[in-house]
């Protein structure tokens, strides 16, 4: 390659969240930067868009939450952070309840009121079930044998009992993986937060919002004097794109970068089904998740609920008259329903699986770029691991820190 025909310094490839993070400290270090995109649009999967006055999460819900105050102070640079705090719910059949699992969880299903009466509850649920199991499978606990989880469902249950694993976690989880709970390794399970107090927020961390605006607008000011290319696929024009520049930030799938030659790796996928509906409110919360199978989706979002409270509509009395105060209510409301689906090729790659398999081919495609000169991986794609958005710009500043 000639220095006299590369005209940038850093080929990067996504202008999500991890390759704008790049691009942006790059160019402030003094470097060049190319940012490509197969999408007609920049921010990647935390693209967002208004809809009817409302700014919608077109991939799903972004909620920003991290402990990390470098991270935080960073993204503030960019936007202006509301205060949304998750604190999403669950219904099975016509039954309500409230996420994460806490004691508003219990008190619905067992009407209990304290952790003690709840924490007893558990254990029974959770020493029946071992004791029916060794009934049925005696060599998973001989003499001396610790019994360790090895798969969703039995780590489930040794965590949660037999109810919550049966009306939250079972069938949720089979419609979202779309395999069945016993072939799921146990590890999911970490993913859920069980608490022993009434807190019903999702995240326990100490900063969480979203931008004022979405975060198209704030992946736009960190790309500004950048040049963005969109539209364009990296792999259908490969070799000349390689030319362009000395060094390349890869955050796509990492398996596709390396042609598949250790084999594929297993993802999940969603599609989006947005609706607008001629309602002021639809179903009261951000986010509802449906965790039985005869619902044909794993949740809807409502994406008013994440302005809050810009929309919200709040009531006084006045001489015994209604009178409102506040912003105006939109008329209209946006939802989005998420339906779980088989990944194919051409389809876009959300979830890596994280079983023991695709960990370990992931591991060869790590090994594998290590040993690179000119190319650096990562993002929740790149990196094949389920990273949230904070974490994955703490990569991106950590990967700039390095080269």
């Amino acid at each position: 390659m000639a220095d006299n025909f590369v005209e940038y310094d850093y080929l990067i490839v996504g202008a999500g969240l991890f390759g704008a993070t790049c691009a942006n400290l790059l160019t402030k270090a003094g470097k060049k930067c190319l940012v490509l995109d197969k999408r007609d649009h920049i921010a990647g999967m935390a693209y967002t868009q208004e809809v009817e006055g409302i700014v919608v999460h077109k991939y799903g819900p972004h909620i920003f939450h991290t402990n990390d105050e470098l991270v935080w102070k960073y993204v503030n640079r960019f936007a202006k952070f509301n205060r949304f705090t998750n604190c999403p719910i669950a219904k099975y059949k016509d039954e309500v309840y409230n996420l994460p699992i806490n004691m508003n969880t219990f008190y619905r299903l067992w009407d209990v009121v304290n952790p003690n009466q709840a924490r007893m509850m558990v254990e029974a649920q959770v020493k029946e079930y071992l004791k029916e199991y060794e009934r049925q499978k005696p060599q998973r606990f001989r003499k001396g044998k610790v019994f360790r989880p090895e798969n969703l469902e039995e780590q489930a249950i040794l965590m949660f009992g037999t109810d919550i694993y049966n009306k939250i976690i079972k069938e949720y989880s089979e419609k979202k993986w779309g395999k069945k709970v016993t072939k799921l390794p146990p590890e999911i399970a970490g993913h859920l937060t069980l608490r022993y107090d009434y807190n019903n927020d999702y995240y326990d961390d100490m900063y969480q919002g979203i931008p004022v605006g979405g975060y198209t607008e704030m992946v736009r000011k960190m790309l500004l004097g950048i040049e963005v290319r969109l539209g364009k696929d990296f792999f259908a024009n490969r070799k000349e794109w390689e030319t362009k520049a000395y060094k390349i930030i890869y955050s796509g799938p990492l398996d596709e970068f390396y042609d598949c030659c250790y084999g594929k790796l297993e993802y999940t996928t969603l599609r989006y089904e947005e609706e607008v509906l001629e309602l002021p409110d639809y179903q009261g919360n951000a986010v509802v998740y449906y965790t039985s199978d005869d619902v044909p989706y794993t949740r809807i979002i409502e994406h008013k609920y994440f302005e809050a409270p810009r929309h919200r509509q709040q009531m006084t009395y006045v001489y015994d008259e209604p009178r409102f105060q506040g912003s105006p209510v939109p008329q209209r409301t946006v939802i989005t329903r998420e339906y779980s689906q088989e990944f194919h090729k051409g389809m876009e790659p959300l979830y890596p699986v994280n079983d023991k398999y695709n960990e370990g081919v992931a591991g060869l495609y790590m090994d594998k770029a290590k040993k690179e000169n000119r190319v650096f991986i990562g993002g929740r794609l790149g990196s094949y691991k389920y990273y949230n958005m904070a974490e994955v710009i703490k990569e991106a500043m950590e990967l700039v820190r390095g080269i």
